[in-house]
């Protein structure tokens, strides 16, 4: 269980603080509307994520038994997590030169989420062939991930919005920036990780 908590953390809090259309929302909300009108940006995922879980994990049951798609599935989900802690390496400050917008609310960042291509492809390469394996673990992993994703991706974003809301600066100051790195450094691990378990099940080692 602690495998899937851990991992549940650490990709939750680097797509959390990582720059994207639903940060940059959650930025501009909190700059022209208040620290509130962030956190309710944030709080989006939970609802746009739950149809594109669902139906990745079934499609991942009926394949469950083929190790030569599952190889492949590993395999591309190391790809974008290497890619992803690559990003977060190479992290630069954050520009808040933000156009004015009419006031937003949880309906836009539902839309912006649900319209982004990061949470498809997290969920079909990475986050539904983890939720397979913690249920063969039993239900106890399966909500430690769930929760402890969850939890850190949203409370990361609402972490961001008080900040800017207190100081335009955090996100151009060195403490984002190195904790990014470090997320950064922690991905690229996991991805090897990933790599290694889509070898073993294509037979290659």
């Amino acid at each position: 269980m602690l495998d899937f908590l851990t991992a549940g953390l650490v990709l939750g809090l680097s797509a959390g603080f990582s720059p994207g259309p639903l940060l940059m929302l959650v930025i501009s909300e909190t700059l022209h509307h208040g620290t509130r009108s962030g956190v309710r940006v944030a709080l989006s995922p939970v609802v746009t994520d739950l149809p594109i879980v669902l139906a990745t994990l079934l499609l991942l049951v009926k394949v469950s038994g083929y190790h030569g798609v599952l190889g492949g599935v590993s395999l591309a989900g190391g790809l974008f997590v290497l890619a992803t802690g690559w990003d977060s390496i190479r992290t630069r400050p954050v520009q808040l030169d933000l156009p004015k917008e009419q006031p937003k609310s949880l309906r836009k960042g539902v839309l912006t989420n649900f319209l982004s291509p990061h949470p498809y492809l997290f969920w079909i390469t990475v986050g539904a062939p983890l939720l397979t394996k913690s249920l063969n673990v039993g239900w106890t992993a399966f909500f430690a991930f769930v929760l402890s994703f969850y939890l850190s991706l949203i409370g990361a974003k609402i972490i961001l919005a008080v900040a800017v809301g207190r100081s335009k600066a955090f996100l151009s100051g060195r403490l984002y920036l190195y904790t990014m790195r470090f997320l950064g450094g922690l991905l690229v691990l996991f991805a090897l990780l990933l790599f290694k378990e889509g070898l073993v099940l294509l037979g290659l080692i």
